[in-house]
């Protein structure tokens, strides 16, 4: 088996800061290391993964910063599961990650230790996984390394997963931890949600077989074989979960498990431990996070939420639309925040409105089936918005909106009924605001950041482009486009993606104010409502009344 270099000179120090100590669990091309910070005498976890060969440079740069970002991400949606990324350095072909120090045992040494779980546990486990991958999922973020080695479990069962950000990045499909990857990935196929579902299931499997569904062999490239080929072996442990663990270990994608099907067999199993109360492994703030408000909603606001925190990041999560996800629509989420909340957002008059003021601008309706492609408008060669000054003083609002200030920084008009939906924060680095209005399916998400790179257009293409890439049905629409906005650098991109099983156009426009700091804006409609009046005047709205208002 190829295993990437261990370094046992521990007194050898990564990066010029980091030494290492003790060896935490190997994986292929995977090594996982204890480790401490000469400069400020911290301990921390130093994972070390195998870069492919780059002979023009800059492909571990690259990943060092998507590793970072999307741990920025995973922390608001997820915060206190997903381990956080303090440092990311290439050095000498391999990437090492270092995040903080996590107090739980990783779940491949927990099972060496004590064998396989009884599934009332392994239930428990399992749906703290699950909430995990429910709001990656929802970000348009595919974990796509989930192993037992990637999961650290407390004492009270609860996880934190590492990994987020890593995948495609290492010497070939999912080699970290081949004998846990999806027959897609071992036949190098475009990976989704259902490939992280498969993962999950492939962990359950192993925590009550006491071993992975297929086995490890002498080369990863025969065990990624036998994932894809040899049929299961059916768990003889599992009780309860025998037919979910299978049901998630289909080898058609299509045939999965939902996320909705996968919850409520583990809630059940769960439930048959007499020290665990009923919906054990997910505590009642996660199931408002993640499970949203009925399924009447159309998830435009989760299905398509910002996920990378750049000035242009605009992930769009069309993960509802594709195989493993959720049966029905889930709402928007709702997120905790250290921030102040949404609800303290102050509304402001417009002024010079008229007597119509405080009427609600008519929203579209949703076109029940997807749009084709072909019947969709070229993007627009003048963007509104794009002119370097704001409206004239005294400019009058349309009917029914008015200016909304967000103590994260900025304001902007709305249409009457538009509130904030979701609020996130990442620190002091970076904060996201998603507005929309129930029964509407547009929304406009926010995010400000001061981890944003020097060109805007580098940004949408480099760091948000190969994420959208991987969404149903994604397209972009023409070129990413340089502008100024306000006066500051900035640019647009258009593209095209599936919620639902319809089809949505989104508009995101990134800018800089400097000193690493930046904003973007991101509109998100039914693509074949994309030139209605009603939508036109809203976005121009939204362009030429967005304000900084702090820093």
């Amino acid at each position: 088996m190829t295993m990437v270099k261990a370094h046992v000179f521990t007194q050898e120090l990564v990066a010029g800061r980091y030494r290492l100590v003790d060896v935490v669990h190997r994986e292929t091309n995977r090594v996982c290391w204890y480790g401490n910070d000469v400069e400020d005498r911290r301990p921390y976890l130093l994972t070390e993964v195998a870069l492919p060969q780059d002979p023009e440079g800059g492909h571990g740069a690259r990943v060092a910063a998507r590793a970072r970002r999307m741990s920025d991400t995973m922390g608001m949606v997820a915060p206190g599961r997903v381990a956080t990324v303090v440092d990311a350095v290439p050095v000498d072909g391999s990437l090492w990650t270092v995040t903080d120090r996590i107090d739980a045992a990783v779940l491949s040494e927990l099972l060496a230790r004590h064998g396989p779980l009884e599934p009332p546990r392994a239930a428990r486990i399992g749906l703290e996984l699950l909430a995990v991958l429910a709001a990656a999922h929802r970000e348009g973020i595919t974990h796509g390394e989930l192993s037992p080695g990637q999961v650290y479990v407390r004492e009270d069962d609860s996880v934190v997963v590492t990994g987020f950000g890593l995948a495609g990045a290492t010497l070939a499909p999912r080699l970290t931890a081949p004998s846990y990857a999806s027959p897609e990935q071992a036949r190098d196929e475009r990976i989704g949600p259902a490939a992280d579902l498969w993962a999950l299931g492939a962990i359950l499997y192993t925590m009550l077989e006491g071993r992975a569904p297929y086995r490890e062999r002498d080369r990863p490239e025969a065990t990624l074989r036998g994932v894809d080929r040899l049929p299961l072996r059916a768990p003889v442990r599992a009780g309860p979960l025998g037919r979910t663990v299978q049901g998630l270990l289909r080898k058609d994608c299509r045939e999965r498990l939902t996320r909705a099907v996968v919850r409520d067999a583990l809630l059940k199993a769960a439930a048959e431990d007499p020290g665990s109360a009923p919906g054990a492994g997910e505590r009642p703030a996660d199931r408002d996070r993640y499970r949203g408000p009925g399924r009447g909603r159309r998830a435009l606001v989760g299905g398509t939420a910002l996920a990378t925190v750049t000035v242009a990041v605009a992930v769009l999560a069309a993960t509802h639309g594709l195989p493993g996800t959720d049966e029905s629509p889930a709402g928007a989420a709702t997120h905790p925040s250290a921030a102040p909340s949404a609800s303290g957002t102050r509304t402001e008059g417009s002024g010079g409105r008229g007597p119509e003021a405080g009427t609600s601008a008519s929203a579209p309706t949703a076109s029940p089936s997807p749009t084709p492609s072909a019947s969709l408008p070229a993007p627009s060669a003048t963007r509104p918005g794009a002119s370097r000054s704001g409206p004239p003083p005294g400019t009058p609002l349309p009917a029914g909106f008015r200016v909304l200030t967000s103590p994260e920084g900025f304001s902007v008009a709305l249409p009457a009924g538009w509130r904030a939906l979701e609020t996130a924060r990442s620190g002091d680095l970076a904060s996201r605001v998603t507005f929309g209005a129930p029964g509407d399916p547009r929304t406009l998400a926010v995010t400000y950041s001061e981890r944003v790179g020097a060109d805007p257009v580098a940004v949408w293409r480099d760091d948000v482009e190969p994420d959208l890439a991987r969404s149903a049905g994604f397209r972009r629409l023409g070129d990413i486009e340089a502008t100024t906005y306000q006066g500051r650098s900035a640019a647009d991109m258009e593209w095209l993606s599936e919620v639902d099983g319809a089809r949505v156009r989104t508009l995101g426009r990134g800018f800089l104010l400097g000193g690493g700091r930046g904003f973007s804006l991101r509109w998100s409609t039914p693509a074949a409502d994309w030139d209605d009046a009603t939508n036109r005047r809203a976005l121009e709205t939204f362009f030429r009344t967005f304000r900084v208002t702090s820093g």
